[in-house]
C-alpha cells in the first residue's frame, strides 16, 4: 500500500498498532530479566511468568523503530506465522503477545542450549551421522513450513537453537521475522535473507519454496566443510559466486566425506530451482534415511577450527554492526525522511525514475543513468515502477554504508572502552555480556585480525576487518528492513557492477 505523506515516527505510534485488539500489560503478568540478545529492531530478554515462576524469553520491539506501515505489517505477519507453525515440536512456541503505546512484545518459548554452531564447537567433535540428525530437524521444519503454506526465508544457523544444555535437547527454528506465506504457484519477487544462505532465483527476483532447501544445503556445506561453499571479499561478489561459482567437492575435506553427503548437497545446491530436490525427498534421501550410509567418524579437525572461526567473525561482526546500524536509525532517518521529501517533487508519496534522477543530482551525485536504473531497481522492492517511504528507508540506510568512516570510529570507540586506542580481549567479550552473547571465545578471532599480533585491535585493523565480507548481515531482531536493504543495494554489483574489494 502507498503513502501519501512522510509520516513522523510519533504519529506513525499513534495511528498503526501491530496487534488487531487491545491487550493487558506485559509488566502485570511477567518480570522482565537480564539481556539475553539484540537486534537492531529490538531486544529479547529473560522473562518470568509471576503465577508460576516459569521463564521464557521476551523480545521486544520500540514501535519508534517501525518506521512504515509495512515495517507493521511485518510484525503482525511474523505473529500469525509463529502461531500457525505453533504444533511442531521443532518450532519456538509463541507464548502470547503485549502491546502498548511504546512497545511491541513478543513472549516465546526459552532456548538456553545456545546456537547450532556453537554447540558443535563446546562439544568437541561431531561425525557425519550427527550432522544427518541435524539436517533431517532442519529440513523437517522446512517440509512443514511449506505444507503450511509457509516460506521462511531466512534459514541460516544462527536461527536454530537448542531448548537446553542437555545432551539430548531439541533444537528449534526461530526468527520468522522475514517469513512469509504463499500459495502454489505464486513467485515473491522481494529479495530478502543472508548473503551467504541465499538461493541464486532470490537474487533473481523471482522465487519460490524451492529457495529455503537452498539455504538448508549451505547449511548442510558448512557443517560437513567448516566453511560456505560461495565466498568473496564483499557481498557482490558473494551473489556473483551464488549465481556463477563452482561448486567444491573435491578439496579437502570432502575426498573423505561419504559419497551420499555430497549428492545430497548437490541436489540441494542445483542452481535451477525447477530441477532441485524438495523439503520432502531430502527426508526421503538414502543419507538421511539409510542408518548404514553415512560414517559415525569424526569429522576432521580442521573442519572444526574453521567452524569456529567463520562463526567468531560473523559474531564480532554482527556486534559492530549493530552498533552502526543504531547510529543509523537514531540520528540519520530524520535526515533521510528530509530527503525523500526533496526528492518526491510532486508530494505523492512515491519517488519516480524522473524524480530520483533529478534528486541525486542536486545532491551532487553523479551516477551514470545506467546506474541510477539499477539504484531504482534494487530498491523497488514490489516492482511497481515507483519507490515508496519504507522502500527509500529501507535502501537508503545501506547507501550510508556501513563502511563509512565516521561510523567505524563509532563502532571502534563503543568496543574500545577506556580510550586507549586499541580494543582488547577483555573490552570484546564486556561487549558481547553486553550483547546478550555468552560463552563467546574469540582468542582465535583476535589473531585473525590482530595483523601486527601485539594482542589488541587498532583502528586500521579494526576497518580492514569491516570492510571485508562475512556475509552476515543478519541484524538478529526483526532486521527484514535491513536485510532488504542490504540485499538490493549489493545485487546491482553483482549483475553488473564492479568488485570493490
Amino acid at each position: 500500500m502507498k503513502k501519501n505523506s512522510v509520516p513522523s515516527k510519533s504519529s506513525l505510534a499513534k495511528s498503526f498498532s501491530v496487534l488487531p485488539h487491545q491487550t493487558q500489560r506485559l509488566r502485570d503478568h511477567f518480570l522482565l530479566g537480564k539481556k539475553l540478545g539484540q537486534g537492531q529492531f529490538g531486544t529479547t530478554y529473560l522473562c518470568t511468568e509471576k503465577s508460576t515462576g516459569k521463564q521464557f524469553a521476551c523480545k521486544s520491539i520500540p514501535k519508534r523503530k517501525l518506521l512504515c506501515k509495512e515495517d507493521y505489517e511485518d510484525v503482525w505477519r511474523e505473529i500469525q506465522i509463529m502461531h500457525h507453525l505453533s504444533e511442531h515440536p521443532n518450532v519456538v512456541q509463541i507464548q502470547g503477545t503485549y502491546e502498548d503505546t511504546v512497545f511491541v512484545h513478543l513472549v516465546m518459548e526459552l532456548c538456553a542450549g545456545g546456537e547450532l554452531f556453537d554447540r558443535i564447537i563446546l562439544k568437541g567433535n561431531y561425525s557425519e551421522k550427527e550432522a544427518v540428525k541435524l539436517i533431517a530437524t532442519i529440513v523437517g521444519v522446512v517440509e512443514a513450513c511449506h505444507s503450511l503454506g509457509v516460506m521462511h526465508r531466512d534459514l541460516k544457523p544462527e536461527n536454530f537453537l537448542f531448548e537446553s544444555q542437555d545432551e539430548d535437547a531439541k533444537m528449534k527454528a526461530t526468527d520468522f521475522g522475514l517469513s512469509a506465506f504463499y500459495k502454489p504457484g505464486q513467485y515473491c519477487s522481494d529479495m530478502v535473507g543472508s548473503p551467504y544462505y541465499v538461493a541464486p532465483e532470490v537474487l533473481c527476483k523471482h522465487y519460490g519454496p524451492e529457495a529455503d532447501v537452498w539455504s538448508v544445503g549451505i547449511i548442510l556445506y558448512i557443517l560437513l566443510s567448516g566453511v560456505p561453499p560461495f565466498w568473496a571479499e564483499t557481498e557482490a561478489g558473494i551473489f556473483r559466486q551464488i549465481l556463477h561459482g563452482e561448486l567444491d567437492l573435491v578439496s579437502e575435506p570432502w575426498p573423505s566425506i561419504s559419497e551420499s553427503a555430497k549428492d545430497l548437497v548437490k541436489q540441494m545446491l542445483e542452481r535451477d530451482p525447477r530441477k532441485r530436490i524438495s523439503a520432502h525427498k531430502v527426508l526421503c534421501h538414502p543419507w538421511i534415511v539409510d542408518d548404514t550410509v553415512a560414517p559415525d567418524k569424526p569429522l576432521d579437525s580442521a573442519v572444526l577450527t574453521r567452524l569456529k572461526q567463520f562463526s567468531e567473525m560473523n559474531k564480532l561482526k554482527k556486534m559492530a554492526r549493530r552498533v552502526i546500524a543504531e547510529r543509523l536509525s537514531e540520528e540519520e532517518i530524520g535526515g533521510l525522511r528530509e530527503l525523500f521529501k526533496m526528492i518526491d517533487t510532486d508530494n505523492s508519496g512515491t519517488i519516480t525514475f524522473e524524480e530520483l534522477k533529478e534528486g541525486l543530482k542536486k545532491v551532487g551525485s553523479n551516477l551514470m543513468e545506467a546506474e541510477i536504473k539499477s539504484l531504482m531497481e534494487a530498491a523497488d522492492i514490489d516492482n511497481n515502477g515507483t519507490i515508496d517511504y519504507g522502500e527509500f528507508l529501507a535502501a537508503t540506510l545501506h547507501l550510508n554504508k556501513m563502511e563509512r568512516e565516521d561510523n567505524l570510529v563509532a563502532a571502534f570507540s563503543y568496543f574500545d572502552k577506556d580510550g586507549s586506542g586499541y580494543i582488547t580481549l577483555d573490552e570484546l567479550q564486556q561487549a558481547c555480556k553486553e550483547f546478550g552473547l555468552v560463552d563467546v571465545h574469540l582468542d582465535e578471532t583476535i589473531k585473525e585480525i590482530d595483523l601486527d599480533n601485539d594482542g589488541r585491535i587498532d583502528f586500521a585493523e579494526f576497518s580492514a576487518m569491516m570492510k571485508k565480507s562475512d556475509g552476515g548481515v543478519g541484524v538478529g531482531v526483526g532486521s527484514s528492513r535491513t536485510l532488504r536493504g542490504n540485499l538490493n543495494f549489493n545485487i546491482a554489483d553483482a549483475f553488473g557492477g564492479q568488485d570493490s574489494s
